[in-house]
């Protein structure tokens, strides 16, 4: 198993948000969470940097006990997501619902709801992995033969029970991140936010990492939602939001977004793309598109277009790929554009 690290405070406990007289407060709610709410209702939420529009009038709801990934390239508006989900900055405007609990007026109760992981390091390198996981449970108010309880149940699950009197600096980084993890836990969460999980993963500790959050939610019915930007990580979500600059431009699951892209991916590099896509329309009535200087199509039964495009075409066809839909097809169709170009944006 692997843990992932927090990027803002080892104490995932923050300072409720301020409030101002400018931002009335909407109905507080009223059904109880253990009546069958979603994890999450998120209702027009709308996020500035100055004049900088991160989130644009969102709206999802994440049922309980799913596994939801938020996928964007770096810019997207996941991070700011995060951000707002957990409680870290201060909903400026839209409503936002978590485990029954309204944002504005009951962020201290969503706190002691969600379990919080962020992606740089909380741990202090100068404790044991035990003490590291006691102080978090103190934050939540365990002590005794509580967090005795837990810590040792944690400890057991992600295989550390054999380094709990160990130095977190004389961890590897794929035992701190289970550490790390093992903190969100403590006080069994409802609910559990992770940003970015997978970053600085090696293959074999991601594929740790999807087991054990798979098993959360199959044996205690937790509700995960994490950010990403890995396109295979996100395929493995229950779920998946595509963000793009601020906006969502594809929701559903991973299955249901690759049938709608309509048939199989042909790319097709040439010395005149935009003509050679001007023709393929013209004698094939079929939508051809340039993009990163190659010309894209979507059709059906993909491989019987090879031989006869190349054969329409002499000369000028210098290399044609063919591939089934994809997450990334998914957002070219939704945006015009790879999920990954030339990004010179800082996170939001």
């Amino acid at each position: 198993m692997t843990t992932m690290p927090n990027r803002l405070d080892r104490n995932p406990i923050v300072q409720p948000p301020p409030t101002t007289a400018s931002q009335p407060s909407p109905p507080a709610r009223t059904t109880d969470w253990a009546g069958g709410l979603a994890a999450a209702v998120i209702s027009g939420l709308a996020h500035r940097y100055g004049s900088r529009l991160a989130l644009a009038d969102l709206d999802l709801t994440i049922e309980r006990g799913e596994i939801f990934a938020v996928l964007g390239p770096n810019g997207g508006g996941k991070t700011t997501l995060f951000r707002v989900l957990s409680t870290l900055i201060p909903l400026q405007q839209g409503e936002v619902h978590i485990a029954g609990c309204d944002l504005r007026r009951n962020p201290a109760d969503i706190r002691a709801r969600i379990g919080v992981v962020f992606q740089a390091p909380s741990l202090d390198r100068k404790l044991t992995v035990a003490e590291n996981i006691d102080i978090q449970g103190a934050l939540y108010g365990l002590a005794g033969r509580d967090v005795a309880r837990r810590r040792g149940e944690l400890l057991a699950q992600f295989g550390l029970a054999d380094r709990a009197r160990e130095l977190t600096e004389r961890l590897s980084g794929g035992l701190r991140r289970r550490v790390e993890l093992a903190k969100g836990l403590i006080h069994e969460p409802e609910l559990l936010l992770l940003d970015e999980p997978s970053t600085g993963l090696d293959p074999a500790a991601r594929s740790d990492l999807w087991r054990y959050l798979k098993s959360l939610r199959d044996e205690r019915g937790t509700t995960v939602i994490l950010t990403t930007h890995f396109l295979d990580e996100a395929d493995a979500a229950d779920r998946i939001a595509i963000l793009n600059e601020g906006r969502l431009v594809a929701l559903g699951k991973p299955d249901e977004l690759r049938a709608q892209v309509g048939g199989d991916s042909i790319t097709i590099e040439s010395p005149s793309p935009a003509e050679l896509a001007a023709a393929i329309q013209q004698q094939f009535g079929v939508a051809a598109s340039v993009l990163d200087a190659a010309v894209r199509l979507e059709v059906p039964a993909g491989h019987e277009w090879i031989a006869r495009l190349v054969e329409a075409f002499p000369g000028q066809i210098t290399a044609i790929r063919l591939g089934k839909p994809t997450l990334e097809d998914v957002f070219i169709a939704r945006t015009g554009h790879h999920f990954w170009r030339d990004e010179q944006e800082a996170r939001v």
